[in-house]
């Protein structure tokens, strides 16, 4: 998927569509919602062959037999005796089957025959018509996402922040900034009104949005704001950028160095927790610059649990080679595998995927790791980047073994075997070229030419 300034629409997609039980809707409805169901219970109610079917189907599910579950349901739809609220009921979870294994174009179009359905309840269908939008917007359908969601907000009374900033970032993938501008203020104002924090990636793109419209007032503004919540180096050169473009140059400079300058912190207590309040912050690289000094003047423990916070603080300021002398001792000292498996993400960001292997094996051996798929995921990337196929395939099998690795692991896999095929056929074009020379060389000598 295409991406601009490192926004990744994706991170922000997640499934809405549930699994209706008998007679039942989805688990969280308002007070409203719940006395317009009961008026319509008796007239849409899934009989029990329906249910037993549908409980069949996720059954299928829960142990990861996703053929055998779209089988049940499939069979399923193609019965004319289904009422209609039946088969809402039965083309919503195949939606989410085929969602669940990946297949985002199939799960779109059983989203949009479920939209077809005339008497299909209100909410069930706003909350439809989103996730299909979600869902093109995976498949990089950016025209498709958008005219879903404007369908979207015509039918949602009071929408959260969150829809009108994936409508702002399909808007962004299709170069129409200056539209961006409206839905990511109107997300802010929502947010702020409803008390929810304003995140950092929303003031970037509304910053992009403007810069592309070179209102760089507009630009200095979200720039102070954004120094005050998360002062890092990119926003203060962007904010010098605006000033010299408003010819504001006696505001040029600030100052922000107060953490060096206290020397007043003599416990090992307070030096951690001063170097915490950086990460907190989000000034990483002063955390572990604080650690590193006083560690190496020995009034910071070298143990493992500050090598651990060092290294934290190196990988969230960006620095992976300054993280990985941290990261190995942190390793060393722990006997669970999760601090191996950080250093070989370091390795593996760093691109030296020989020691990323032999970090995240090690990580696996010594066991402990929270999300062991991840791990096989990191160890099957750095497997690839060796062309070590096979080894690498392997790797993702064991991901895609647990349901939430289990799209990313395929796509890996479909890649790798893509590469295969390709050096293939490289392969034998190569060899069908040496054959060749070597026919027009024996032509050539037998006909008494050079």
């Amino acid at each position: 998927m295409k991406s601009k300034l490192g926004i990744s629409v994706k991170l922000c997609l997640f499934l809405l569509a549930g699994i209706l039980a008998a007679g039942g809707a989805y688990a969280q409805q308002t007070e409203r919602e719940k006395r317009d169901q009961q008026k319509t219970r008796q007239a849409q109610a899934v009989s029990k062959e329906v249910y037993d079917k549908i409980l069949q189907a996720q059954d299928k599910v829960d142990a990861e037999d996703y053929k055998g579950a779209l089988r049940i349901l499939q069979n399923l739809n193609r019965s004319d005796k289904l009422t209609e609220y039946e088969r809402s009921n039965v083309l919503n979870y195949i939606g989410f089957v085929h969602y669940n294994v990946g297949n985002t174009t199939a799960a779109i179009a059983t989203y949009e025959e479920m939209l077809r359905i005339p008497s299909l309840e209100e909410q069930i269908r706003k909350q439809t018509i989103y996730t299909v939008a979600q869902l093109h917007t995976m498949d990089e359908h950016y025209n498709q996402a958008i005219r879903y969601l404007e369908e979207w907000f015509a039918l949602e009374l009071n929408p959260a922040a969150d829809p009108f900033i994936l409508y702002a970032q399909n808007l962004y993938q299709v170069d129409r900034y200056r539209d961006m501008i409206k839905p990511i203020e109107t997300a802010m104002e929502i947010a702020r009104k409803r008390e929810k924090p304003v995140k950092e990636d929303w003031y970037v793109l509304l910053n992009f949005a403007y810069f592309q419209q070179e209102d760089y007032r507009k630009v200095r503004d979200i720039q102070k704001i954004m120094l005050v919540n998360w002062p890092k180096k990119r926003y203060w050169f962007s904010l010098a950028g605006a000033y010299t473009e408003l010819g504001e140059d006696n505001n040029l400079f600030a100052s922000y160095d107060a953490a060096h300058t206290q020397k007043m912190l003599e416990r090992e207590s307070e030096l951690v927790t001063m170097a915490q309040l950086y990460m907190q912050h989000e000034v990483p690289y002063k955390a572990a610059r604080l650690l590193d000094y006083e560690m190496e003047n020995g009034r910071v423990s070298r143990n493992a649990k500050n090598y651990r916070l060092l290294s934290q603080a190196w990988s969230l300021a960006q620095e992976d080679e300054m993280s990985i002398p941290a990261l190995k001792e942190a390793a060393r000292l722990s006997n669970e595998g999760e601090l191996n498996l950080r250093l070989g993400n370091a390795y593996l960001n760093l691109g030296r995927y020989t020691e990323c292997v032999a970090a995240v094996q090690a990580g696996l051996r010594k066991g402990g790791i929270k999300s062991p798929d991840n791990a096989q995921i990191s160890l099957g990337m750095c497997l690839y980047n060796q062309q070590k196929y096979r080894a690498a395939i392997n790797a993702f099998r064991e991901a895609r073994k647990t349901r939430r690795s289990a799209r990313i692991a395929n796509q890996w896999i479909n890649v790798i075997n893509s590469d295969i095929k390709r050096n293939e056929q490289i392969a034998l074009a190569e060899a069908a070229a040496r054959k060749q020379l070597r026919e027009l060389a024996k032509r050539r000598e037998a006909s008494g030419r050079i």
